[in-house]
């Protein structure tokens, strides 16, 4: 005897609560998507690009909010997943890295053409340039405000065009426009829109954030503790460092002073001896040049003494 459609129903449904709370007891993360002008066989892609990593249940909202309550006597954290539960949406379950399972959904996309009343997902511009449209459809252009000009008998748009703004509603003669110009600006895919974390639920732009980032925001917050515990003369822990070492150029500066050394400072200052005692030693061999250089020059411009001829100088010679 064949079984009956509700018998059917009831078959199903008893499958289906038995998988989904299969993965609630075996995976502690869910990503929450939104599977908008989404295909089966797309869908069939993303979940072979997830096997093994992830797993896709879809469902009505009511059947998996009821599952989901059932659970939650055993696993209390499954009450901040429930009201995430709504709309045209999906949940995967995984237990590996969250970031690289999103990845994988949402680089599966395909591109589809716009769609009168629908909500544009991103912005939308019409390139400038040729159409290879035919001068007789310029009054199309014109009734959308689009500046145009004829060039090599074909119309040609002259500057780029924003002709949907993201989160709009596709207008008919935007439509139109497209699909002359035969132009594809939309891409439908699985968005992620909130991830479950082992009881936490929070924004998927979490997922971005990368380890640097945290580092680099803890040390930021840091920085700025250190700088007013300086300021207003409060030490802490974060500006303890900062005040030690401040405190020890002073010392140091009274030691240079003063002439007095203390156990510290004495490498300090052996450190700055070396390279003046270095420096003394290199003028001495140049003070001792620079002083033969002057005695060799005293010579040169002394004047030289009158050689004696045995004539017994003066005129007496003239007379002998």
């Amino acid at each position: 005897m064949e079984a009956t459609a509700g018998q059917k129903r009831k078959e199903r449904k008893k499958r289906y609560k038995a998988k989904l709370e299969k993965a609630v007891q075996e995976f502690k993360n869910v990503l929450v998507v939104t599977v908008d002008n989404v295909g089966s066989f797309q869908m069939q892609k993303i979940r072979i690009a997830l096997r093994g990593q992830a797993e896709i249940l879809m469902g009505k909202n009511t059947l998996m909010r009821m599952i989901m309550r059932e659970q939650i006597a055993a696993n209390p954290k499954l009450e901040a997943l429930v009201p995430q539960i709504r709309g045209n949406m999906g949940l995967i379950f995984t237990n590996g890295d969250l970031a690289k399972v999103r990845t994988i959904v949402t680089a599966n996309k395909v591109p589809a053409v716009a769609k009168t009343g629908t909500i544009a997902p991103t912005d939308v511009f019409v390139p400038a340039g040729p159409t290879g449209l035919d001068p007789g459809q310029t009054s199309f252009f014109q009734a959308l405000n689009i500046g145009t000009k004829i060039v090599r008998g074909a119309i040609e748009i002259a500057n780029e065009v924003h002709l949907i703004k993201k989160g709009d509603k596709v207008t008919s003669s935007a439509v139109a426009l497209l699909g002359k110009l035969d132009i594809k600006p939309f891409f439908y895919g699985c968005v992620v829109k909130s991830v479950y974390e082992n009881g936490a639920v929070y924004p998927v732009d979490i997922l971005d954030i990368t380890p640097e980032d945290l580092m680099g925001r803890f040390f930021s917050g840091v920085r700025r503790i250190a700088a007013i515990g300086l300021a207003i003369g409060y030490p802490t822990e974060a500006s303890l460092g900062h005040n030690i070492a401040n405190g020890f150029k002073k010392l140091l500066a009274l030691s240079a002073t003063s002439g007095y050394q203390f156990k510290e400072s004495e490498a300090f200052f052996s450190k700055a001896a070396a390279p003046a005692a270095e420096e003394k030693k290199e003028e001495k061999p140049a003070a001792a040049g620079k002083g033969k250089e002057k005695e060799k020059k005293k010579e040169e411009e002394a004047p030289a003494e009158e050689e004696d001829d045995g004539t017994g100088g003066g005129f007496g010679g003239m007379f002998d």
